[in-house]
């Protein structure tokens, strides 16, 4: 194997924004952020938008589409055409 071709793997710590959680696990991502853990180590932190705590998929919130609604508004809109 080539040396130094593959990315470091390392613990990083990604936190959720939306939902004020943090979560440490091994990544290859880069960056020149860094947070102290509560163990007491530093480590990289990777901010993001969304995760599964807070995706409404997972969290129960999702919403539903009426598609009933929009089947009938279809036929009907072609029922105008004939």
């Amino acid at each position: 194997m080539k040396p130094g071709i593959h990315p470091q793997y390392r613990p990083v710590v990604f936190r959720d924004r939306s939902a004020d959680e943090a979560f440490l696990t091994r990544s290859t991502v880069s960056t020149d952020r860094t947070i102290e853990w509560s163990d007491g180590n530093t480590y990289p932190l990777v901010d993001v938008d969304i995760s599964s705590l807070s995706h409404p998929f997972y969290t129960g919130q999702q919403r539903v589409i009426d598609s009933a609604g929009r089947v009938e508004k279809f036929r009907a809109r072609q029922s105008k055409r004939k």
